[in-house]
């Protein structure tokens, strides 16, 4: 039985359930009590708030406590505090290695990395070097965020002067791709190697994040989240984002070392992803399937709710109530 710790853990009660019915054992930890995937979990634990000198230590103390055999983040908010942190954690930690992790929390280094090792990536600049014939339109984006939050679209040089003014945070300005964006979310081991690449359409996203998608089993696409993957290297999951344009140019703007806000697609098409990061847990080394799943599965995503009572001790219990089951059996079932 491998045991995985994830953290901060939030709303990602997809991914938390898959894999208990995987076959692990999960424990999540989040600040917020009020969490709802902490509740699909086999245990739970409320922690400090990431950045605070006591975090590491606090998770490395429920690594030995529950015998834990891997750690997966579920958020941005913690991967670079715990790849820092993987010595002192005392288990497998799903995440690249620690200058990679700070590489991809950047979004200009991200640029300036994927331009160093030859991936296609949209023309970028520092906020004080925009050139004074840039084309427009232009993105302000900040340096370091999820989300989608605090990117602004600047149609002209007034425009963009008055994001760059008021922007609350460290931005750089980005050429805006005209092609149409896919997601790829891939898979390495930690060696680096890829064991799957899954692409999907963004139909519709909100806030950043994907609500309406199709696997599609687009070869070229396939290829280069390969090719991305293993460059930078990953190891376990990413999400990487790229726009087609209309020359055929693959111009990658993301990577978000973590699993993607619409796990549950490239899980229903047959990725087996957690099966394979438990198999990495316990010292296995998986063979690469890479362009191996379903196509043409169409996911919407919908809100769902937890209801809770305070027991006397102040403990927060699920009420027992109907829960949407799926219509179709998960990945692999007869």
């Amino acid at each position: 039985m491998t045991t995985v710790l994830f953290t901060c853990a939030g709303q990602r009660v997809d991914i938390v359930s898959a894999f208990g019915r995987a076959g692990a054992t999960t424990i999540a930890t989040d600040i917020n009590r009020l969490a709802p995937a902490l509740y699909h979990a086999d245990h739970y634990e409320l922690v400090r708030r990431v950045g605070e000198p006591e975090y590491v230590s606090q998770l490395a103390g429920l690594v030995s406590e529950h015998s834990v055999d891997l750690v997966v983040p579920l958020t941005d908010l913690d991967p670079l505090v715990l790849a820092d942190g993987r010595d002192e954690l005392g288990a497998a930690v799903l995440l690249p290695p620690a200058e990679v992790v700070a590489q991809m929390n950047d979004k200009y280094v991200a640029h300036e990395t994927f331009e160093r090792l030859g991936i296609p990536s949209p023309a970028s600049w520092q906020a004080e070097r925009v050139p004074d014939d840039v084309a427009f339109p232009v993105l302000v984006k900040a340096r370091e965020g999820f989300g989608s939050r605090h990117i602004y679209r600047a149609n002209d040089r007034e425009e963009l002067e008055f994001h760059l003014a008021r922007t609350p945070v460290p931005s750089f300005v980005q050429s805006c791709c005209q092609g149409e964006e896919f997601s790829i979310d891939v898979f390495c081991d930690f060696e680096g190697r890829c064991l799957n690449a899954i692409p999907r359409t963004m139909i519709e996203s909100k806030g950043g994040e994907s609500i309406k998608g199709i696997t599609i089993k687009d070869r070229e696409l396939i290829e280069h989240g390969r090719r991305v993957a293993e460059a930078l290297p990953i190891w376990g999951p990413a999400n990487i984002q790229c726009f087609r344009e209309s020359d055929g140019s693959l111009l990658v703007t993301d990577v978000n070392p973590r699993f993607g806000g619409a796990f549950p697609l490239p899980h229903s098409a047959g990725s087996r992803y957690p099966e394979l990061a438990m198999a990495l847990a316990d010292g296995e080394q998986p063979e690469p399937t890479v362009g191996e799943f379903t196509e043409g599965m169409y996911m919407t995503r919908f809100f769902s709710h937890l209801v809770l009572t305070e027991g006397e001790d102040g403990t927060l219990e699920p009420v027992a109530e109907d829960v949407p089951e799926p219509v179709a059996p998960e990945p692999g079932e007869a």
